[in-house]
């Protein structure tokens, strides 16, 4: 299992600017796999605790149903559209993609679902400096760190 330490570990200052990202705001974006294959958003909490990441889901709610049946995952920052004119500061978007593993109920009710993490890409997608190209970003823990950037 590759949990968010292990991130933190191999690409500190990568993972640090994802983080930021993450903790950026309260609420993301979660993509699970319904029971017919097709994919299903839904809106999400998630937090960086103990060097892991721990996401939960109301009694009944369909992206813990999802979660059950199939873990795998892809969970979005929030992304925000640059001022305009002022694209250089845009901090970009992450996204963490995976396995969610059970981890038993959330804090708030004992019927809920409380997921880690298992994590199989990491990816923050930026613009270089100059704001002229865009830069992505993205970590596994087969590959490690790679970059590519795109006019």
């Amino acid at each position: 299992m590759t949990a968010w330490r292990d991130v933190e570990q191999a690409e500190p200052e990568f993972a640090r600017r994802v983080r930021a990202l993450f903790d950026a705001h309260r609420h993301k974006t979660i993509a699970t796999l319904r029971a017919d294959g097709s994919p299903r958003i839904s809106g999400i909490e998630a937090a960086f605790e103990d060097g892991e990441l721990v996401f939960g889901s109301m009694p009944n709610a369909r992206k813990g149903e999802d979660l059950r049946r199939d873990p795998r995952f892809a969970l979005h920052s929030a992304t925000v559209d640059p001022v305009e004119g002022s694209e250089a500061q845009w901090p970009g978007e992450a996204k963490i993609s995976g396995r969610a593993t059970a981890a038993g109920s959330i804090a708030e009710g004992p019927e809920g679902d409380r997921f880690h993490a298992d994590i199989a890409e990491v990816v923050h997608t930026h613009l270089d400096e100059k704001a002229t190209m865009l830069v992505v970003e993205w970590w596994t823990p087969a590959h490690g760190l790679r970059r590519i950037e795109r006019e």
